[in-house]
């Protein structure tokens, strides 16, 4: 709340019965004592602080929280009628408010987190600067643990001791586990030399790193060039499929590796489908598609792949496919990889969905 009487912008987080109890008790015939808008604010944050409110005056700019500070050490005693007087002022002013936006552009660009385009959002984070309010090591703290570790990885030991210590227990035992064990070991004893470091170096520190997260470019794609690369091949026939990996192992073996792990055909079934999720799995696609993909798995590479969903069914089904199996006789490859690959999509649909959680494995060879 800013205005001429209150000219601090207060960040009220908390109720105001107190506010309220005063600010409706008949007023006395005495006139209150005349105040200017510091006075006011502090006499009004000072009530909510005796009764046990939570106000984030952090969030204020550094010279306000001085300003109210200062004008707290200079107050003593103030009576009850112009206590009652201030708070009446208060809650009208609070009671006259609509509508309330965020304080400043990054507080606009938080609460537009994505509404806009990352490419907007990026460029008017750059012309702002990073520190319009608020602190940046709370933006920090709510990276995931990869993109703390990329970041300490280019930083000094020291950097990374203080982004260590300022992180969560939790998460920052996690992210000490996902760092080499020499560097988890140079970082570890940087902890130790922390104690005297002072809050303003804590400051520049975090600002510094968020910094970064703005300088970095806004990726046009949202998944990895593994994963873009294993999703087509999923979809690809399988002499192409093997052919392409193939030629990958011998120009990048690691990026080869990766696409792998981003691979699931219908042999990955029993490693990645929960036996428990293979009913749904068999509800979700029509009874055609999936026998003809079982006729056509029958032998070779995918037979275990169709005896495992064949397993996790009921007997009643399971025997009924069976039979359809054996009237259908022989099924051409190109139309067996097409119902498999549709059995596959069925899958990834329900998993994309969050209806069912694909399993972990390593990447197969």
């Amino acid at each position: 709340m800013q205005n001429e009487d209150f000219p601090m912008p207060l960040p009220i987080a908390a109720p105001l019965d107190s506010i309220s109890s005063l600010s409706n008790t008949p007023e006395e015939p005495r006139t209150p004592v005349a105040l200017d808008g510091r006075t006011k604010a502090a006499i009004v944050v000072r009530l909510l602080l005796n009764e046990g409110a939570d106000i984030p005056l952090e969030e204020l700019p550094e010279s306000l929280q001085a300003q109210l500070t200062q004008q707290m050490g200079r107050m003593r005693t103030v009576d009850r009628h112009t206590l009652g007087s201030v708070v009446h002022e208060f809650a009208d002013a609070l009671d006259g408010i609509g509508l309330s936006f965020p304080n400043g552009l990054a507080g606009a660009l938080n609460a537009l987190d994505g509404k806009i385009s990352p490419q907007t959002a990026a460029r008017l984070r750059r012309e702002a600067g990073v520190r319009q309010s608020g602190d940046p090591w709370l933006r920090l703290k709510a990276l995931p643990v990869e993109t703390l570790v990329e970041l300490a990885m280019a930083e000094s030991t020291e950097v990374a001791a203080v982004l260590l210590s300022k992180l969560d227990v939790a998460k920052a035992a996690e992210m000490l586990g996902q760092f080499p064990g020499p560097m988890a070991r140079r970082i570890t004893y940087a902890v130790s030399q922390t104690g005297a470091v002072t809050p303003a170096a804590v400051d520049r520190i975090g600002l510094s790193l968020a910094s970064q997260l703005d300088d970095r470019p806004v990726p046009a794609f949202d998944d990895g060039p593994g994963e873009r690369v294993g999703a087509i091949l999923n979809q690809s026939a399988a002499a192409t499929r093997d052919d392409v990996l193939s030629a990958l192992d011998e120009t990048d073996a690691e990026f080869a590796a990766r696409v792998r792990r981003a691979i699931f055909v219908f042999e990955h079934i029993p490693a990645r489908v929960n036996p428990l999720d293979v009913p749904q799995v068999v509800r979700s696609i029509e009874n055609d598609v999936l026998v003809t993909a079982l006729a056509a798995a029958a032998d070779g590479p995918n037979a275990e792949a169709a005896e495992y969903l064949l397993s996790n069914m009921s007997s009643r089904l399971a025997d009924n496919l069976r039979d359809e199996i054996t009237d259908r006789g022989a099924v051409k490859p190109r139309d067996g990889e097409v119902a498999m690959n549709s059995v596959v999509t069925a899958i990834r649909d329900l998993i994309n969905s969050g209806e069912i959680e694909m399993m972990t494995e390593e990447a197969e060879s």
